[in-house]
C-alpha cells in the first residue's frame, strides 16, 4: 500500500521529544513509498536496511544504531521511535512491518546477553539489512504457556546439542540467524530455559516455510543441532528472562502497527464515503455512516493514547511497563479489528473483493491480536497487576 498517511505525533506532543518529531517528518516523506512497490519479502527486508535505514532504530547508538538514550544501558531501545516506525509501516505495508519487528525480536536478545564478539559479528549487519533475525520461542505445544516448551538443550563438551521443534516463527526461512529458546534442565521448569544464537546452516537445523499471506512464516526442526558454548545468550537459565524482557520492549509497538492499519482503513473509508453516491447523495451524508466514522476515529485516538503512554513511561523511567504495555497492545489491536470491520462494512461489496485495500487490511490485522501475547493473555496480565 502507498499514498498519504499520518502519524500521531502532533496530537500527542507531550509524549514525544524533538527527535521523535524529526523522525515523524522523515517517515511521512515520500521515500517510504518504495515499500509499496514489491511483495518480495527478501527485497522488502533489504529496502528496510538500505536505503531506508529503519533497522537502525532497533539498535542502540553504541552499536551503530540510531537509538539514543541512557548511556549506561547498552541495550536501550527508544520505544517511542519504534512506535512511530511501526505506525508508519502499518499504514504502508504489513509485510514490511512484520519483517522490521521480527528483526528487532531476533536482535534484542543478542544485545541483552550476547558476548561483545557476537554483538560485533551480528549487529552491524543487522543495521545495514545484510542479516535478518528470527525469534524462535513458539512450539506446537507451547504458545502462551512459554514455560512448557519441550525443546531441550544438552551440554556436549564445549558445545550444546538442541533437539525439538519451533513453529509459527516469523522471518523463517529468510532469516540468517535465530534466537532459539530451549530448556537445559527440564526439571527446573522455566528456570532451565536458555537462549541460544543459532545461525542458518547450523548442523542439525532444518527450516520449513509455512503458508501465510501477510509475512514470511516457518518451522524450525532441531535434530542434534550443535551450537558452540559461546552462543549461549546470557547464561544457562537466563532464557525466560531474556524472552520476557524482549517481548516487553517490543509488545508496545504491536499496538502502534495496529494503529497504523486502523488509520489507513479510516482514511480509505472517508475517501470512499465522500465519493460513493447512493439514493442520490454521498454516503457521507447519511447519519449512520457519520456515526460509524465517529466511532472509528474515537477508538483510534484512544488506542494511540494508550500506546504513547506506555512507550513514554518505558523510555523515561527505564522500568518494565508490563501492565501498560498489555493495555496498549490489547486495546489497539482489538480496536483496529473493529475499525477495519466497519471499513469493510462501509465499502459494501467492494470491501470483500480479494485484493481491495480494506479486505487486505482485514486479513492483515488479525494476527496482531494473537502474536506477542494473545488478547486473553493481556487481560490476565492486566488483572494480575490490579489484584497484586
Amino acid at each position: 500500500m502507498s499514498g498519504r498517511f499520518s502519524l500521531s505525533v502532533p496530537d500527542l506532543a507531550p509524549f514525544f521529544e524533538q527527535r521523535h518529531h524529526e523522525l515523524a517528518t522523515l517517515l511521512q516523506s515520500e521515500h517510504l513509498g518504495v515499500l509499496g512497490t514489491t511483495e518480495d519479502p527478501v527485497e522488502i527486508a533489504r529496502l528496510l536496511g538500505d536505503p531506508l535505514g529503519l533497522y537502525a532504530y532497533l539498535v542502540p547508538e553504541a552499536y551503530g544504531g540510531a537509538t539514543t538514550g541512557r548511556p549506561v544501558d547498552l541495550a536501550y531501545i527508544d520505544v517511542r521511535a519504534l512506535v512511530l516506525v511501526r505506525e508508519a509501516l502499518g499504514q504502508i505495508s504489513a509485510q514490511a512491518d512484520s519483517i522490521f519487528a521480527v528483526q528487532g525480536l531476533g536482535t534484542y536478545p543478542i544485545l541483552l546477553g550476547g558476548s561483545q564478539d557476537l554483538i560485533a559479528e551480528v549487529v552491524p549487519d543487522v543495521v545495514r539489512g545484510r542479516r535478518l533475525g528470527a525469534f524462535a520461542l513458539t512450539e506446537p505445544e507451547a504458545g502462551s504457556d512459554v514455560a512448557s516448551l519441550r525443546t531441550v538443550a544438552r551440554k556436549d563438551g564445549d558445545a550444546w546439542v538442541l533437539d525439538g521443534e519451533k513453529t509459527l516463527i516469523s522471518n523463517v526461512p529468510i532469516a540468517d540467524h535465530h534466537v532459539v529458546f530451549a530448556n537445559a534442565d527440564p526439571s527446573l521448569g522455566r528456570k532451565g530455559i536458555t537462549a541460544f544464537y543459532v545461525p542458518k546452516g547450523a548442523p542439525g537445523l532444518t527450516l520449513e516455510p509455512l503458508p501465510m499471506s501477510a509475512h514470511p512464516l516457518g518451522r524450525l526442526r532441531l535434530e542434534g543441532c550443535r551450537v558452540p558454548n559461546e552462543h549461549v545468550l546470557g547464561h544457562v537459565g537466563a532464557g525466560f528472562r531474556i524472552a520476557m524482557e524482549t517481548l516487553d520492549a517490543f509488545r508496545i509497538s504491536v499496538g502502534a502497527a495496529a494503529n497504523g492499519m486502523a488509520a489507513r482503513a479510516l482514511t480509505a473509508t472517508i475517501d470512499h464515503v465522500k465519493r460513493r453516491r447512493q439514493f442520490g447523495a454521498p454516503l457521507a451524508d447519511r447519519q449512520i455512516v457519520q456515526a460509524y466514522l465517529a466511532e472509528m476515529a474515537t477508538e483510534l485516538d484512544a488506542a494511540r493514547l494508550l500506546v504513547a503512554r506506555a512507550a513514554h513511561r518505558r523510555d523515561t523511567t527505564g522500568e518494565r511497563v508490563t501492565s501498560l504495555a498489555a493495555m496498549g497492545k490489547m486495546y489497539a489491536t482489538e480496536a483496529a479489528q473493529r475499525i477495519i470491520d466497519k471499513a469493510v462494512q462501509l465499502h459494501g461489496g467492494i470491501g470483500v473483493l480479494e485484493g481491495s485495500e480494506v479486505e487486505r487490511l482485514y486479513r492483515e490485522i488479525r494476527p496482531l491480536r494473537i502474536y506477542e501475547g494473545t488478547t486473553e493473555i493481556q487481560k490476565l496480565v492486566i488483572a494480575k497487576a490490579l489484584l497484586g
